[in-house]
C-alpha cells in the first residue's frame, strides 16, 4: 500500500478530484455544444433572410402586386416608423414598375407630429406624382393620434370592427416636485441666461404666463392636426365636435363618424380594391445583420437559461 492510501480519507479525496475533473469536461463540451448550435442557429436565420427577401423582390419584378408598407410603433426620429422610414418605403411602392396601388398598414399609437406630418405630406405628393395608383390606409389595432395624422392623408381609411382610431389632439406631459422638495429640505439652485430658459422646470413652480405660452403652442399644433383632417376627410367627418376632442374610438364607431370609410383587413383591401392576392411588402427593414444579432443574442439568452449558464429572469 503506498503512502498517499495510507493517509486516511484518500479514497474521498481521490473520489471528489474525479469528480470535478468530470464536471470540468462536462462543462466544456456544453460550451462547444452551444458554440455549434448559435453557429447553426446563425446560418439558418441568414438561409432563411436571403429566401424570404428573394422571394419578394423577384415577385415585386416579374408579377402584378399590391405594394404595403408599414407604419408600426411610435413615430419618431431613429424609431422604425420615422418618416425617413416611412418615406422611403412609399418611394420604392409607388415607383414600382408592377405595383398596382399601395396599402399603407398603420399599427402606431402616434408620436412626433413633425414627423407625421412629413409622412402626410409625402403621401399627398406620391397621389399627385402617380395618378393612377390608389393608396389606401388600413388600420390594424390602433391608429391614434400621429398615427391618424399620417393616414388621413390615404384616399380611403379602413379598420377592424375593434380597432382604436382617433385621439385627435396634441400632449404635453411634465412633473411637479415643488412640495416634495420643500417638505425634504431641498434646495433647488439653478442658473439661466435669458427670462424664460428655464421653463417648465420640474422643481420650480409653475409660471401662468409660461403656461399661457404653451398652451397656445399646443392650440397651434391643435389646429393643425385638425386642419390636416378635415382636408383628408372632407365632408366624409360627420358635424360632431367631440370628433376633434382628443378622443377615440373603436372601429366600428369611427366609421359611423365618417374617421374610417369601411372595415376591412389588408388582404381583403387587396382583393376587392386592386382585385389582387399578391402582396408585396416594401417595408423599410433592419439590416440583416442588426436582425441576425438581435436574433442570435435573444436564441444565446435562452440557450444559455436553458443549460443553466445564466439565471431566469424573476417576476416580482
Amino acid at each position: 500500500m503506498s503512502e498517499q492510501q495510507q493517509q486516511p480519507g484518500w479514497e474521498r479525496d481521490a473520489i471528489e478530484r474525479l469528480a470535478r475533473e468530470g464536471l470540468v469536461e462536462q462543462r466544456r463540451s456544453r460550451r462547444w455544444g452551444i458554440f455549434f448550435k448559435l453557429l447553426g442557429f446563425a446560418y439558418l436565420f441568414v438561409l432563411l433572410g436571403l429566401m424570404v427577401g428573394n422571394q419578394d423582390i423577384d415577385l415585386a419584378e416579374v408579377e402584378p402586386h399590391v405594394a404595403l408598407v408599414d407604419l408600426k410603433g411610435l413615430i419618431a426620429d431613429e424609431e422604425p416608423a420615422s418618416a425617413d422610414n416611412v418615406v422611403k418605403g412609399l418611394r420604392d411602392a409607388f415607383e414600382a414598375e408592377k405595383s398596382v396601388g399601395v396599402i399603407l398598414r398603420v399599427n402606431s399609437p402616434g408620436g412626433s407630429p413633425v414627423q407625421a406630418a412629413y409622412i402626410n405630406r409625402e403621401i399627398r405628393r406620391l397621389r399627385k406624382e402617380y395618378p393612377d395608383k390608389h393608396i389606401y390606409a388600413v388600420i390594424t389595432d390602433i391608429g391614434a393620434s400621429g398615427g391618424y395624422y399620417a393616414a388621413v392623408a390615404a384616399e380611403r381609411i379602413y379598420a377592424d370592427a375593434g380597432s382604436i382610431v382617433g385621439s385627435i389632439g396634441v400632449r404635453m406631459d411634465g412633473f411637479g416636485f415643488v412640495d416634495a422638495m420643500h417638505k425634504l429640505g431641498i434646495e433647488r439652485r439653478l442658473l439661466t441666461a435669458g427670462e424664460h430658459k428655464g421653463m417648465l422646470d420640474p422643481f420650480l413652480p409653475e409660471r401662468e404666463d409660461e403656461v399661457a405660452h404653451v398652451r397656445h403652442m399646443l392650440d397651434q399644433i391643435h389646429q393643425q392636426f385638425i386642419n390636416v383632417v378635415k382636408e383628408g376627410r372632407g365632408d366624409r367627418l360627420k358635424d360632431d365636435p367631440s370628433i376633434f376632442s382628443g378622443l377615440f374610438w373603436t372601429g366600428e364607431e369611427a366609421l359611423k363618424l365618417g374617421l374610417v370609410d369601411g372595415l376591412a383587413s389588408p388582404g381583403e383591401v387587396a382583393r376587392s380594391e386592386f382585385e389582387q392576392e399578391n402582396i408585396v411588402d416594401y417595408t423599410v427593414q433592419e439590416g440583416l445583420l442588426d436582425q441576425l444579432t438581435r436574433k442570435l443574442g435573444s436564441a444565446a439568452a435562452r440557450t444559455l437559461v436553458r443549460e443553466g449558464l445564466l439565471g431566469a429572469p424573476l417576476l416580482h
